[in-house]
């Protein structure tokens, strides 16, 4: 496995390779966890070269104090990282992807407009930028990300579609502690009570799955709200039952499509995020 800090050493390296066969890609932030490692599998699976990105992307943090508390622990990823199989760890600095300010604005309609896209204001923008920067650099056939960023995956298929990028997105499930709790990167700074009361969030999403055939789609949300909210630990940022391809709030189950719950929940000042499916 090598690990690689520069744009011009990852492409010679894998120009070399390029014969050998697919090229996986696994987009991370670091502070690697299980929910990590099951993507990186996948792709050592899928693909005979797999390239792991540690970047922390100074773009898409709309709040400074949030980017510089981001966990970050290279040394400890690297060692999980050693265990998969993937043969590349491209690590760059900040300089390294962003020479100078990206300026571009995308634009994604209603699919930015709900949820994360209303709460964290240029957040998807910021997540286009480096992705797409990322894309053409590594130039993967095959790139892996996971449904517990539900909105992100519609927002990177979109950017994928409008730039016309040669990628292949795959979408894999969400990987939970065994308390139930989705698992994050931000998990890691909660503290051990914390921790144990924010699974009172996916255990809230799994009993509303049950649930949805008994209320209507208001009296659902108001109910996870109300759950979620009687713990002292936690406190609702929005629910939202959304369509599963245009993310826009159902008012009736029986509108056509999937439906996706998805929350965003503080746990003390941590902000965590995840999703059910209904149906």
């Amino acid at each position: 496995m090598f690990l690689i800090e520069t744009i011009k050493e990852l492409q010679n390296k894998l120009k070399s390779l390029k014969d050998n066969g697919t090229i996986g890609f696994v987009p991370t932030m670091g502070a690697l966890h299980a929910g990590h490692l099951s993507l990186v599998e996948q792709a050592v699976e899928k693909n005979k070269i797999v390239v792991v990105s540690v970047f922390v992307n100074p773009t898409q943090f709309n709040d400074k104090t949030d980017l510089e508390k981001y966990p970050r622990n290279l040394n400890a990823d690297l060692k999980l990282l050693e265990k998969t199989g993937c043969q590349f760890v491209f690590a760059p600095k900040t300089e390294e992807i962003y020479p100078e300010p990206d300026t571009r604005k995308f634009e994604f309609g209603d699919l930015e407009t709900v949820m994360e896209g209303k709460h964290r204001p240029g957040h998807f923008n910021g997540v286009a930028q480096v992705v797409s920067k990322l894309f053409e650099i590594v130039k993967p056939d095959k790139a892996y990300f996971g449904l517990k960023d539900f909105q992100q995956l519609a927002i990177i298929k979109a950017m994928v579609a409008q730039l016309k990028i040669p990628v292949e997105i795959i979408s894999c499930p969400i990987v939970r502690e065994e308390s139930g709790l989705a698992m994050s990167s931000r998990n890691e700074l909660l503290t051990v009570e914390e921790r144990k009361n924010a699974a009172v969030i996916s255990l809230t999403l799994f009993e509303a799955k049950k649930l949805s055939e008994q209320k209507s789609v208001s009296a659902l949300v108001e109910w996870i709200t109300n759950t979620i909210n009687k713990n002292r630990y936690l406190t609702v940022e929005y629910v939202e039952i959304v369509d599963d391809e245009r993310l826009q709030p159902v008012k009736s189950w029986n509108e056509k499509g999937r439906k996706v719950c998805c929350v965003a929940v503080f746990c003390g000042k941590v902000r965590l995020i995840d999703n059910v499916v209904f149906n």
